[in-house]
């Protein structure tokens, strides 16, 4: 699903190259010089609150929403959408589904509009593949500080649990028939099973390196197949493979009752989701009930959410809209 997605790691025990902002805002203060008159501080004081009257009282600017175009980035943006439209705010979604990342961040940057959700991982590959690590918080400090400097000032806003990353699943049966439920599970049985990987393993350093380095697993013979696609998924249902490596919110995993194995030496990187907005909207809103709004959907997004909501749009044929529109009312108020 996450066709743009560029593949990085760098974990504590290995160096591989292949994902939160500061919050609040602040009302304005009254000032005064030391030894001021009573009089002269309650002007000040009344001043100020007219300011903070004026403020309150000033009309919401318009939303311009942006996403990437596969459907979950489209779902989380009209969730965000819907949650700040509840909030009063007139939401453009003109640039959902705008394109690829390399055409979602260069819009970004330029103001085509003011907020896209972004995995932290690939958005931080997208800037420098070098930097990004299994730790989503680590991610999400480097990519602040690349895009701290982007068109005129980009803010990463707190990242959710739901992260949608890669990931290797098996069947039920076979982590019954295998006792598996972690990666490090599979080193003892690797030669009784068949593994399909994306078609770029054996030169991904997240893929066939990692691993090896990390779980002793030899990938050398596994078979080349499109990651987090039909193929990948056809060949799990058929038995042509055990172990298949696709993305976590992939909907099938859902539908079939399949186990994602745990990574539990973390080689692959942090894809949590996160707003990315821009400086120059921060600067026209209540910031800090702002970014509440879109940091209170993002705490509430799991990953287990997204498999749900993928799978109502894939297998149940339902709209985007609808589908924010349901997970809003049940999580909601923000």
């Amino acid at each position: 699903m996450r066709l743009p997605r560029m593949l990085a790691l760098g974990a504590s025990t290995l160096v591989l190259l292949s994902a939160c902002s500061t919050g609040g805002g602040s009302s304005p203060t009254p000032t005064g010089t030391t030894g001021a008159t009573a009089s002269t501080g309650a002007t000040a004081t009344t001043a100020a609150t007219a300011t903070v009257v004026a403020t309150s009282s000033a009309p919401k600017p318009t939303i311009k929403l942006g996403s990437d175009g596969f459907y979950e980035s489209k779902l989380m943006a009209e969730i965000y959408g819907q949650a700040l439209e509840a909030k009063g705010y007139t939401v453009d979604r003109t640039s959902i589904g705008l394109g690829a990342r390399k055409v979602t961040a260069a819009a970004l940057e330029a103001g085509t509009f003011d907020l896209k959700p972004e995995y932290i991982g690939s958005g931080l590959a997208y800037y420098d593949k070098t930097k990004t690590t299994s730790d989503p918080a680590t991610n999400a400090a480097a990519l602040q500080a690349i895009l701290t400097g982007k068109g005129g000032g980009i803010t990463v806003l707190n990242y959710s649990p739901a992260a949608d990353q890669n990931a290797f699943v098996v069947t039920q049966a076979t982590a019954t028939k295998y006792s598996l439920a972690k990666m490090g599970d599979l080193a003892a049985v690797q030669t009784q099973i068949k593994f399909g990987v994306a078609t770029d393993c054996s030169t991904n350093p997240v893929c066939a390196a990692a691993i090896k380095t990390a779980y002793g697993i030899d990938l050398a013979n596994a078979l080349p197949l499109s990651a987090c696609d039909q193929p990948m998924v056809d060949a799990l249902t058929a038995g042509t493979i055990q172990v298949g490596e696709l993305c976590s919110t992939q909907p099938d995993i859902l539908k079939n009752g399949w186990v994602v194995l745990t990574d539990d030496k973390h080689t692959q990187p942090a894809d949590n989701l996160a707003p990315l907005v821009r400086n120059d909207l921060l600067a026209k809103v209540d910031k800090a009930s702002f970014e509440q709004i879109l940091n209170g959907v993002s705490a509430k997004m799991t990953t287990a959410d997204l498999l749900k909501l993928n799978s109502e749009f894939v297998f149940d044929k339902k709209d985007i809209p609808a589908i924010a529109t349901e997970w809003i009312t049940a999580n909601g108020p923000f």
